[in-house]
């Protein structure tokens, strides 16, 4: 075999193994991370003032009729983007020392979860994957009832989704929150409270929904012991 036949061959080859790699990229789902913060971050922050000033751009109402509520008038299920579904994706940035599979599902990582403080070694399995779950900060009913019913379904399913609004949670507190206001629910571990109201009136001002007197009271109250 001459040296420039052994040169094609090897040229052609390392050509062939530069599409495969192409091809891999390119159809392998990307799993976004920094939808709202740096890897790993789930805190929302604001200052103080400018969480309370958006707290007074907030209309304050009375719960409007739970009449038609049901998940569905947000969306069936996660949307997927990039591949990956939203539950993936919210994993993903909110645990650490993660491992994903070729199909973008989480299948370990370890939460430090901020309603209880508590950290949950996360195991993706069929026994294991609800100690883990995904809340909506602002529930949706709570949502609906002040606001959300007048909204399009299309910006219903985008509120449900957007990463502002969920975060990876344990599931111990997310059943004791259940579809509670600040004024009803707020979570035990008491240094993430400035953050979790802080986020429920970006939420709300986002979506131009609106609080009850007691919310209002209940959220203006933590703000005012928060120390930025």
């Amino acid at each position: 075999m001459s040296d420039e036949f052994r040169k094609r061959r090897l040229i052609l080859a390392s050509l062939i193994l530069m599409v495969l790699a192409i091809v891999v990229v390119i159809n392998t789902p990307k799993l976004e991370t920094n939808q709202i913060t740096n890897k790993n971050t789930n805190y929302f922050v604001a200052k103080r003032s400018q969480t309370l000033d958006n707290l007074n751009k907030l209309a304050i109402k009375g719960r409007a009729p739970k009449t038609g509520y049901s998940r569905a008038q947000f969306g069936d299920g996660w949307i997927k983007k990039n591949g990956c579904d939203t539950r993936e994706i919210i994993l993903n940035r909110d645990l650490t020392d993660v491992s994903v599979d070729s199909s973008c599902n989480v299948v370990k990582g370890v939460l430090n979860d901020p309603y209880s403080g508590k950290i949950i070694n996360f195991v993706r399995g069929a026994s294991t994957s609800g100690e883990v779950q995904i809340d909506h900060v602002v529930a949706l009913s709570d949502a609906w009832q002040k606001g959300a019913q007048l909204m399009s379904l299309s910006d219903r399913i985008k509120f449900a989704n957007d990463p502002l609004e969920l975060l990876a949670v344990g599931q111990a507190a997310n059943g004791q929150k259940s579809d509670g206001d600040a004024a009803t629910w707020l979570p035990p571990n008491k240094s993430f409270r400035c953050e979790y109201v802080s986020r429920q009136v970006a939420i709300k001002v986002k979506y131009s929904l609106w609080v009850t007197q007691a919310e209002h009271d209940a959220i203006k109250s933590i703000l005012n012991k928060c120390p930025i």
